[in-house]
């Protein structure tokens, strides 16, 4: 029998493919392998996308890809290939375009038609075992799709070439140039993305809500820059509602994906590491910022979480933790007031369910409740002790099956970063520790001949190459490892990424665009790249990041390499910060940094200035210490009077060198709102 004729998941590096390595369908990976079969056979490729914690993903295989009938439909007639899109975002990419621009709308799981050598011709998304709500059923589909294949044969040519054509038209970069990046753009940025946000609930738009994560960074630049109270409501307007919601896991820490309700209230549960990552970095910052306690609990909360519930054996983070739990969605999270009274008898429970708002009418399924923490406590022991009781209690309960322990290179380069910068805001060295581990793990493992792998599993590198995020992500957490500890090895390893991405993501035909991904990587019908931030920022606005913070840290022939492409692609950010500055959250984050220099602080000298200048600067801007002359920023730099000083400068342009902490936030312009 042709080996290829059975389900060929089994050993692979993604746990969403082993999750269906004993379905009867017979599962191929992407390859050319899969191609070549479908040419043999003359069969279209049915490509199925999703990824481990969706929970429709999740549905159509248990409805579908676990039917025998249906599976011997889909064995008969298609080469099938089953794609994780957290490890092949560029497949992933390419494909959502198509689907989107076929249907109108995207999502997982994603389910498309191609052509024996990938061009796509038919696209959707979920589809029921039976026709349900104006949708045929999964069958009714593939069959239709069987009889237009076998018998117009032309016309899916044509249509493939047509798509094909129109994604390859409209994958061009955006264009260069436009306004200038400078504080009457930013400003107007603010306003218009504080025009969209709901007053009264927090967050920007409605139902369903995701956490903005890179807004509310790119916000909190922007307060700094100028004070402003408005802007400064608008951040905690939202990072409040979020943190107090049920979006927010009470006793556990760490955030879900979203909220299905504008309130904030019931989440889809599963739990995401670059949501963790992104609000941590956003709270750590806030709490360093403004001294809030909310702030600096959540920062604590969300830092113990992923240290106890995602870290793997090498030191690195899991992807993500399941949303389900025996199928059933919350099921491990949620509370009624009698069970509350249960575990910890009437008067503790009755204060409990006031606190957490557990009503007898309940805001999620069958009468129970998600946890929310609309007040402080009047009574933190209290609280403390009911946590402590209920967190026990829940640990018993069926959980979610074990985390999607994929180790994602860009995931885990954002969680560098957020660890990093939360470790020295709220003077955490193990968390920096943390990070160090993690960053030396990717560098052990991902990084093979120079070039990044995407993702590992048990400490087995995959195949996939790293994309553009992979790249700059990692980059920047390498680069805030650097500034906290001083340590070369950070640097250079950044300085080698980068100098790949610059000679292999950047497209030499428009200055300031960027592919997501390298030119050694594999061709698709179309080269993917979306400079627009989503949940996560996107690969150009991160190599913007990571560029602009080298080019103040490196010699002084890679600064004007990194610190020009950079400049580039800050360039290209202007239209959608005109225009959609909703969706370049990070652009403005990485703009606003850029705008003030960015800040560059260099202490030199054993003291506190260190530790004040790590406190007082801004989000954006390069802090390093250590002797005179010991790395680049600090080079020319000597004691002032044989004690400590502090080197402040804005691009190009340095201020007088400081000894006192009046001077450095008086040289920052942070005394007037900033918490001393």
């Amino acid at each position: 029998m042709d080996p290829r004729m059975r389900n060929n998941l089994g050993g692979s590096s993604s746990p969403y493919l082993r999750q269906h390595a004993d379905n009867p369908v017979h599962w191929q990976q992407w390859g050319e392998e899969a191609m070549e079969w479908a040419r043999e056979r003359n069969v279209p490729i049915l490509l199925s996308i999703g990824y481990s914690a969706c929970h429709w993903c999740h549905v159509m295989a248990h409805e579908s890809f676990e039917n025998d009938e249906i599976a011997a439909v889909m064995n008969a007639n298609f080469v099938c290939v089953k794609v994780d899109r957290e490890e092949r975002p560029d497949i992933d990419a390419v494909y959502m375009n198509a689907t989107v621009a076929m249907t109108g709308q995207g999502g997982w799981p994603m389910t498309c038609f191609l052509t024996p050598d990938g061009s796509p011709f038919y696209c959707g998304t979920y589809y029921p075992p039976t026709p349900r709500g104006g949708m045929p059923s999964f069958t009714q589909l593939l069959e239709a799709i069987i009889d237009t294949f076998t018998n117009r044969r032309d016309e899916v040519d044509n249509a493939a070439q047509s798509i094909v054509t129109e994604l390859q038209r409209a994958s061009g970069g955006i264009p260069y140039g436009g306004a200038p990046i400078d504080a009457e753009l930013l400003n107007a940025a603010g306003r218009s993305i504080l025009g969209d946000e709901d007053v009264p609930r927090g967050g920007f738009g409605g139902a369903p809500k995701f956490p903005p994560s890179a807004l509310l960074e790119g916000l909190l630049r922007q307060y700094e820059r100028t004070g402003s109270g408005e802007i400064l409501g608008g951040i905690e307007r939202t990072a409040e509602a979020m943190a107090r919601g049920g979006i927010y896991d009470q006793l556990g820490g760490g955030f879900s994906r979203y909220s299905v309700d504008a309130e904030w209230v019931v989440p889809h549960f599963e739990k995401m590491l670059y949501d963790n990552a992104l609000l941590l970095r956003f709270y750590a910052h806030w709490a360093r910022r403004t001294g809030s306690d909310l702030a600096t609990r959540v920062t604590e909360e969300t830092a113990r979480f992923l240290l106890s519930d995602l870290l793997t054996e090498n030191g690195c983070f899991a992807s993500a933790l399941d949303a389900d739990t025996d199928g059933v969605e919350g099921l491990t999270y949620v509370w009624t007031p009698t069970q509350l009274v249960e575990i910890l008898g009437a008067e503790d429970g009755q204060w409990a369910s006031e606190l957490f708002r557990v009503t007898d009418t309940g805001t999620f399924e069958e009468g129970a409740s998600v946890l929310q923490l609309l007040r402080d406590p009047d009574d933190w022991s209290r609280w403390q002790t009911v946590s402590d009781a209920l967190r026990a209690v829940r640990a018993q309960r069926p959980q979610p099956p074990g985390p999607d322990d994929k180790v994602v290179t860009a995931w885990n380069g954002l969680t560098v970063t957020a660890l990093t910068e939360a470790g020295l805001a709220l003077d955490r060295p193990d968390w920096i520790t943390a990070a160090a581990e993690c960053a030396g793990a990717l560098l052990d493992l991902h990084l093979v001949d120079g070039h990044l792998r995407r993702a590992s599993l048990g400490g087995a590198v995959g195949v996939p190459t790293g994309v553009l995020e992979d790249y700059a992500m990692l980059a920047t957490g390498l680069l805030a490892l650097y500034q906290a500890t001083g340590l070369a090895r950070w640097l250079d390893a950044a300085q080698q990424l980068l100098d790949v991405t610059v000679d292999h993501f950047a497209d030499p035909a428009e200055p300031g665009s960027w592919f997501d991904t390298a030119d050694f990587a594999e061709s698709l019908v179309t080269r993917p790249r979306d400079p627009l931030d989503g949940a996560t920022p996107s690969g150009a606005s991160s190599v913007a990041e990571a560029l602009l913070t080298a080019a103040a840290l490196t010699d002084a022939e890679r600064s004007s390499r990194y610190a020009q492409a950079a400049a580039d692609a800050l360039a290209r950010a202007t239209l959608p910060l005109e225009r959609a500055p909703r969706s370049a959250g990070h652009w403005l984050a990485v703009a606003e940094a850029s705008l003030r220099g960015p800040i560059q602080v260099a202490v030199v000298g054993e003291g506190s200035l260190l530790a004040d200048a790590r406190r007082l600067a801004p989000g954006g801007a390069v802090v390093v210490g250590g002797a005179p002359d010991s790395s680049p920023l600090l080079a020319d730099r000597p004691l002032v009077d044989g004690g400590e000083a502090a080197y402040i400068c804005r691009g190009f342009v340095c201020d007088r060198p400081v000894t006192t902490v009046v001077e450095l936030a008086s040289q920052l312009n942070t005394t007037s709102h900033t918490a001393m």
